[in-house]
């Protein structure tokens, strides 16, 4: 069992991801079995939370003892967290945060697999947020592709418009209004029929940019449901995309210059099933 307090109103789903990965992972059986109280009344929807609600979990020791991630490595500094798909970045953070002060300085998409580096002091904080701003943070990315590939190696440039309304980004080929450089580097690793193993190097961080970048050239993320191939996914029977934050390299000074040029790499591949 486990409780908490809604902070600010919210849909319930949205709050479970956000504050309780364990949850997450089973919440559809959650509540077809109405094991989720609000306000102490059984609820089996995604109902509206308001703030100051309580919300009981009844999950079991095995659905709670789920791992959301793996620790890569800590120190008093930093966490190299190896995270699951399936996770939000903030929903890790808030279990995180539940046992100790961590703080987010980047994020994955939640069905992205793999390293993510949360900072544990405000001077870790801005060193790293100051990292990942200047491009001093190096992540290589595999993904499996779908295999339209026209050359084996390429370094693409393009220019990205987010769309909040729908949670999207639309990728173009020229300048327009609203739109930011992006420039993302891929290597065919192996080919696999209809389907690629790609090593993806990002010049540029924006939202959603490797799997709107590799759909934008007819090559997209296997099991990426907004910007991917709907059949080639039926035909794999994948709903979530087959893309990992592999490996991570940090050039820093100051207090984290002790971690200049180590390399942390994630035990997770992308795969088909």
């Amino acid at each position: 069992m486990k409780l908490f307090t809604v902070a600010q109103s919210c849909k319930l789903k949205e709050f479970t991801d956000f504050n309780y990965p364990q949850g997450a992972f089973c919440l559809n059986v959650l509540l077809k079995k109405r094991d989720i109280k609000v306000n102490g009344v059984r609820v089996g929807q995604n109902i509206a939370l308001n703030a100051g609600d309580e919300v009981i979990y009844y999950t079991t020791p095995v659905q709670e003892a789920k791992p959301s991630h793996f620790t890569v490595y800590e120190d008093a500094n930093i966490l190299v967290a190896d995270k699951l798909s399936g996770v939000t970045s903030e929903g890790l953070l808030s279990e995180l945060c539940g046992n100790g002060d961590y703080r987010a300085v980047h994020r994955l998409d939640r069905n992205t697999q793999g390293l993510i580096v949360f900072a544990k002091t405000a001077q870790a904080e801005a060193e790293l947020l100051s990292a990942f701003k200047e491009r001093r943070v190096e992540k290589t990315y595999l993904a499996l592709c779908k295999n339209s590939f026209k050359e084996r190696h390429a370094v693409l440039t393009a220019y990205l418009v987010k769309d909040e309304k729908n949670s999207l980004v639309h990728i173009y080929g020229t300048e327009r209004k609203g739109a930011v450089k992006i420039i993302t580097e891929y290597t065919v690793l192996e080919n696999r029929g209809d389907i690629a193993l790609v090593e993806i190097a990002l010049h540029t961080g924006k939202t959603h940019q490797i799997r709107a970048h590799t759909a934008y050239i007819g090559c997209p993320v296997l099991g990426d449901n907004k910007y991917g191939d709907s059949e080639l996914n039926k035909k794999y029977k994948l709903a979530r995309q087959c893309l990992v934050a592999k490996r991570l390299v940090l050039t820093s000074d100051g207090t984290l210059k002790y971690l200049c040029g180590k390399a942390f790499e994630s035990r997770f591949l992308p795969e088909t099933k």
